[in-house]
This record gives structure tokens, sequence and C-alpha cells, in this order.
């Protein structure tokens, strides 16, 4: 893990309400990405810079136990365009800690990483966490997906 700044950018993209509570963050976000794949956002994502999907986590009620948005998305050059049934979200410059989640997707390499991520007891800031499936991560059985957790400085 390492620390990073970066500058503020923002996403278009589809939103779920969710909770870490009884697994129920599992469903909503399986069902989130079924969504995404299904309904081809990610071509119907305008002003897109890149074809990178964004999987963010955002306006927390609390700590990463209570409820939070899921935004899967693409980042863009404008939010002006917004279609109906999808949201923009712009993440603000700050501090990150990026981590790596490396290995099968299938095998719940990711939400792994989160584990290890909640258990180090950060100084985090709740205000968005992001992973980032690019190039990285085409190879599902052998991928790097990063993930940026927001932290005070």
């Amino acid at each position: 893990m390492n620390i990073v700044k970066l500058e503020s950018f923002s996403v278009i993209g589809i939103k779920v309400r969710t909770t870490n509570e009884n697994a129920q963050a599992a469903k909503d976000i399986v069902a989130l990405w079924n969504t995404f794949m299904s309904e081809h956002i990610l071509d119907k994502t305008p002003n897109k810079i890149s074809t990178e999907v964004f999987s963010i986590y955002t306006n927390y009620e609390g700590d990463y136990t209570k409820p939070y948005d899921t935004i899967l998305g693409c980042k863009v050059s404008s939010i002006d365009e917004v279609p109906n049934g999808m949201v923009a979200h712009t993440i603000k410059a700050s501090t990150y800690k990026k981590s790596i989640a490396k290995g099968d997707l299938s095998k719940n390499v990711v939400y792994n990483k989160w584990l290890e991520i909640w258990e180090a007891k950060e100084d985090r800031l709740y205000t968005s966490d992001f992973e980032i499936y690019g190039d990285t991560a085409k190879d599902t059985t052998n991928a790097e997906v990063p993930i940026y957790v927001a932290v005070k400085e």
C-alpha cells in the first residue's frame, strides 16, 4: 500500500444504496454489475474519457458498517449531460491509500482485500473510495484491481 494524492474527477454511471450488514452489499453490488453489463452502461455513458470502470463507495452514513452508495461508472470530461436512470458523481481531490487486489476475480480477491482494509483501522475520511477495473483486470483469473481509500493527511 502506498499514499497518493489524486486530483478531482467525475464519473457517470448507475448506483445502488447498500450496506455491509448481513452481506447485503454482496448481493446488491453483484446485481449492480449485472445491470451495468446487461444494459451496456459503458456504451451509454456520454463524454467518457476512458473505458475503465470505477466502482465507487460514497455517501457513507458513518463508517463501512453503515449504509453507503455504490456507483459503477466511467470517468467523463463533463457531467452536463446525464442520461435518465444514471447519476453523476465528482470525486474531490484528496489523499488516498492505494492497495492492489491481485488474483482470480471469481475467488473474491477484491472483497478479501477490503477485509484487510477494514481490519487495518486506517484513519479514513469516508468521502469516496473506489476500485478501478481497467486493462489489468481484463484477465479475470489473474487480475490486478487498484483500490483507493480516502485517508486523512
